[in-house]
C-alpha cells in the first residue's frame, strides 16, 4: 500500500521539526521528535549509540557551544518498510556552526506511528566527509 499524503506531509513535518527544537534549545521537547527507546546511532563520529531521548538530550547539553547555531534538514525520501511497520526516512542534513563553518549528514530514519503521532524510532547519522559517496 502506497503512504498516504497526509502521511507524507506529516512526516516531513516531524523531520523539519528536529532543526527547530534544537536551534532553540527546546530539548524538553524531544519527545515529539523520537519514541522513548529510539536509537540514535552516531558511531560514524566515534561515538557508541545514544538510547533513549534522555541520553539524546544529555548529549547535546554535553557538546554546548560545540552544538550548530542551525540544522537544515532537507532532501527528504520516504518510503513503506515492506513488513508495513512503519516507514525507512533518507535525508540531509547541514549544520551551521558559529564560527560560520558548516557541515553535511545524511540522516537514516524508522520512522513508527504512536499514538501522539509519527516518531523517530531508529535514526542513524553518517558524516559526509567525501564527494560522490567517496570514502
Amino acid at each position: 500500500m502506497a503512504l498516504a499524503a497526509e502521511d507524507r506531509a506529516a512526516i516531513a513535518d516531524l523531520l523539519s521539526l528536529h532543526g527547530h527544537l534544537f536551534d532553540a534549545g527546546e530539548l524538553y521537547r524531544l519527545d515529539e521528535l523520537f519514541t522513548d527507546d529510539v536509537v540514535y546511532d552516531v558511531t560514524d563520529f566515534g561515538q557508541p549509540p545514544l538510547k533513549g531521548v534522555t541520553a539524546i538530550r544529555e548529549a547535546a547539553l554535553a557538546l554546548g557551544e560545540a552544538n550548530p547555531v542551525a540544522h537544515h534538514v532537507t532532501n527528504v525520501v520516504l518510503a513503506e518498510l515492506p513488513d508495513g511497520s512503519g516507514v525507512h526516512a533518507l535525508s540531509k542534513g547541514i549544520g551551521v556552526n558559529a564560527d560560520g563553518t558548516s557541515g553535511t549528514v545524511t540522516y537514516e530514519d524508522t520512522v513508527v506511528r504512536t499514538g501522539d503521532g509519527w516518531r523517530i524510532s531508529h535514526r542513524k547519522v553518517l558524516a559526509r566527509r567525501a564527494p560522490l559517496g567517496g570514502s
